[in-house]
């Protein structure tokens, strides 16, 4: 006997028939003699209805009674599924945040989660009662409502199977796993049965959306295993996890040690959301940068690839950088004004951009990653306007109109397509 915690977004209990499969889904795991906490999101489109509202009711809203509309998705979808279980003749109950309880800080529309107690539901998961829990949600010190930002529930499952010891955390979602790239624009693009915390950490920020990026950094933190698995499939086709068969359909995120044959790459990642923006002849002299990026960070604007091109007199450079394309026109706000302080005499942007990126464990001990991508884009005349790097993956800004020949080509240079 196992303790598993299973998570569903919300396609995959988007109406009452959908929450009939998971909760068949959640039946065999306990057939199979499992203890079994389920952590749901709201039904598909809920939470975007119900921010809508908040934002017609009041534009400047108090984020408290934000927090307080916007959870109650999960709550309705926790209750429903608890009700649909106990007709299948599986001992249930709801649970929401509060109830657990699992506590945050005061951050309301982004909390952090500052411990959660577990003792009562460790006692319920031993009387074999299956816990629904609300995703998503947690309660504040002072007593109040707090919600974790968009994808908030898969940070709550990981949140709660590291505080039950579950020895599993399996993410149920509309694919059956993490691929080598975006199916849709790469064919031959196959599934991975095992990735890393750390690559599945870049997959997911660099533009893979299986996985929410806190969700896998607090996975890797506490050591929970996760496993991508597809809610649209036959639940009576798949084996109980943890049994050989189908019970291991799904891509297992783990520790890099659990990996024996580590690939060189293991993606290949695009992201169209960002934009670009270019000082040029910025006067080179100490604390220019920060003069720049300083208020870019008080405006809480991320930058992401930096590229410094110094003239050849040293006097003077050119700064390109990339922010979301959501924070463009406020980080051109930004700088603006700045111009007579920076010295600079142009600023130029542009939103027609990608980032595409090369992922994998195996680039530490392999030399030439960099080199071969590359030349397979300069085969293909495609230009690089910038690099960034870490000691797993390179990432290259691009014009969006090669998005899917660079994806593709890449693809096939790093030998990912399938045999």
């Amino acid at each position: 006997m196992a303790r598993l915690v299973m998570k569903f977004g919300g396609t995959s209990v988007a109406d009452i028939d959908r929450i009939r499969v998971v909760a068949r889904h959640v039946k065999r795991e306990v057939d199979a003699g499992h203890q079994v906490a389920v952590v749901v999101s709201a039904m598909a489109g809920t939470t975007n209805q119900l921010v809508e509202w908040t934002r017609e009711a009041s534009p400047l809203h108090d984020a408290r009674e934000y927090d307080t509309v916007v959870s109650s998705g999960e709550q309705v979808t926790s209750g429903l599924l608890a009700i649909v279980l106990q007709s299948m003749g599986v001992s249930a109950r709801s649970w929401q945040g509060w109830q657990i309880p699992l506590r945050t800080d005061e951050t309301h529309g982004s909390a952090r989660i500052g411990g959660i107690e577990n003792s009562l539901l460790v006692s319920r998961l031993e009387e074999n009662q299956v816990a629904v829990v609300a995703g998503f949600q947690g309660i504040s010190d002072s007593g109040r409502i707090t919600t974790f930002g968009r994808g908030g529930s898969d940070t709550s499952a990981v949140a709660i199977a590291a505080a039950i010891n579950a020895d599993r955390c399996d993410i149920y979602t509309d694919v059956d796993g993490v691929y080598t790239s975006d199916p849709r624009i790469v064919s031959a693009a196959t599934r991975l049965e095992r990735v890393s915390y750390e690559e599945m950490l870049e997959l997911a920020s660099l533009g893979a959306k299986v996985l929410q990026t806190r969700s896998v950094e607090m996975a890797m933190k506490y050591g929970v295993r996760m496993m991508v698995r597809s809610s649209f499939e036959d639940p009576e086709s798949l084996a109980p996890a943890f049994e050989e068969g189908n019970g291991g359909v799904g891509t297992l995120v783990c520790d890099e040690d659990e990996i024996v044959e580590k690939h060189v790459v293991s993606g290949i990642t695009y992201s169209r959301d960002e934009a670009k923006i270019t000082l040029l002849e910025v006067q080179d002299q100490p604390g220019v940068s920060a003069q720049i990026f300083g208020p870019l960070a008080d405006a809480n604007i991320n930058v992401d690839m930096i590229v410094q091109n110094v003239s050849a007199n040293g006097k003077q450079t050119d700064i390109t950088f990339t922010v979301p394309v959501t924070d463009f026109e406020r980080a051109r706000d930004v700088i603006t004004p700045l111009k007579n302080k920076l010295g600079y005499s142009d600023l130029l942007g542009a939103t027609d951009i990608v980032k595409v990126s090369v992922i994998g464990v195996g680039m530490r001990s392999h030399a030439g990653v960099a080199a071969q991508m590359f030349k397979a884009l300069a085969d293909k005349n495609i230009n690089i306007q910038a690099i960034s790097t870490s000691e797993i993956k390179i990432s290259v800004l691009i014009e969006a109109v090669y998005t899917e020949l660079a994806v593709r080509t890449l693809h096939s240079v790093y030998g990912l397509d399938m045999n």
